[in-house]
């Protein structure tokens, strides 16, 4: 063999093996293929333009963004990060009312970005399911929808936020169901997702789950270092992450949602807040443990091997949140300082 045809070899050996350590999502340490949750409700948070360096210093590739804030989608502009942007709640029941709302929406919000924003994702309320505004995201979906066939942005996906209270019942995953109130509307939620390729984007809090009862919920089993399982039929469940994903999943499958996928939008840990239950070294480990858990591509036990998207929320310790835990949940402190070692 000569030497430049073995060079090649191992330069497409080289080259395979950096895709695979991509794919896989962990190089060197950190994530990347995660994602955070970038909020605003601070009175003492660093600029828009500051926070951008802080995801190229930390390897930081996709942010989801609660509202379209001009100033954040400005700093945004020309850089390498996947955004997520979301539709407020509070304006879902004026834009259901008819198209020229949401266009009008679109082409103040949206639009003005799209030639250097990597705008992939608009999420039309956040965890509105159940409730009374959840009966207007159907229908806006379906006219930004719309706005995106006719302007031929197929790189673009619509989808909603929901909340764990979605659910009925969560255990075992494989009796997961909707609620009465959420039932209905999910169904022809589950149908736009499974016509356009959408995912289902949901909210997985293990903390919430122990810390409201932790004899029934194992530390260890919700910060995915459990060694026991808990069994659901033939399914073996090592954390509370997967059972919960996998309640979603069966919860679709009973709407006609079984061949949508999910994506998760938010999951973490306080580092304060709540004596015991929160400490930052309690939310390093589940962060930590959560990254490498969903970029594995392992997916869970009723679907393996399917990727799941993964957001951490969130970015910053935000002040003007309900205090408590609420105010704890960041990955930075408004100094950019970490509150503990994630990436």
């Amino acid at each position: 063999m000569g030497y430049q045809k073995a060079m090649a070899i191992l330069q497409w050996i080289a080259l395979i093996l950096s895709f695979l350590a991509a794919i896989q999502g962990v190089v060197d340490g950190y994530s990347v293929d995660i994602g955070v949750n970038y909020g605003l409700l601070g009175d003492d948070l660093p600029k828009p333009r500051e926070v951008v360096n802080l995801f190229k210093a930390y390897g930081i590739g996709k942010v989801r963004l609660f509202n379209p804030d001009p100033d954040v989608l400005w700093a945004l502009r020309g850089q390498d990060i996947d955004v997520m942007v979301g539709v407020p709640n509070e304006n879902l029941n004026a834009l259901a009312e008819n198209q020229g709302a949401v266009n009008n929406w679109f082409d103040n919000n949206i639009e003005p970005y799209l030639n250097d924003v990597n705008i992939y994702f608009i999420t039309v309320g956040n965890e509105v399911i159940p409730g009374p505004l959840g009966n207007s995201v159907w229908q806006v979906m379906q006219y930004l929808q719309n706005i995106l066939d006719e302007r031929s942005y197929r790189g673009i996906k619509i989808s909603t936020v929901l909340p764990g209270t979605a659910l009925k019942t969560s255990f075992p995953p494989s009796k997961g169901e909707f609620n009465g109130q959420s039932s209905g509307v999910m169904t022809s939620i589950c149908g736009f997702l499974l016509f356009r390729g959408s995912p289902l984007l949901i909210n997985v809090y293990p903390y919430f789950a122990y810390a409201s009862n932790p004899t029934k919920t194992p530390l260890q089993y919700a910060l995915f270092n459990s060694s026991t399982p808990v069994q659901d039929g033939n399914l073996s469940y090592y954390n509370l992450f997967d059972a919960t994903v996998d309640a979603f999943i069966s919860a679709m499958e009973r709407v006609g949602g079984a061949g949508v996928e999910v994506a998760v939008t938010e999951s973490g840990w306080p580092s304060a807040g709540n004596g015991i239950f929160t400490s930052p070294e309690l939310a390093g480990t589940y962060n930590r443990n959560f990254m490498k858990h969903v970029t594995s591509l392992k997916g869970t036990p009723k679907r393996p091997g399917h990727y799941i998207e993964g957001f951490i929320f969130a970015l910053f310790n935000e002040n003007q949140k309900p205090a408590g835990v609420e105010q704890n949940f960041g990955l930075f402190y408004p100094t950019m300082k970490p509150v503990y070692t994630v990436f």
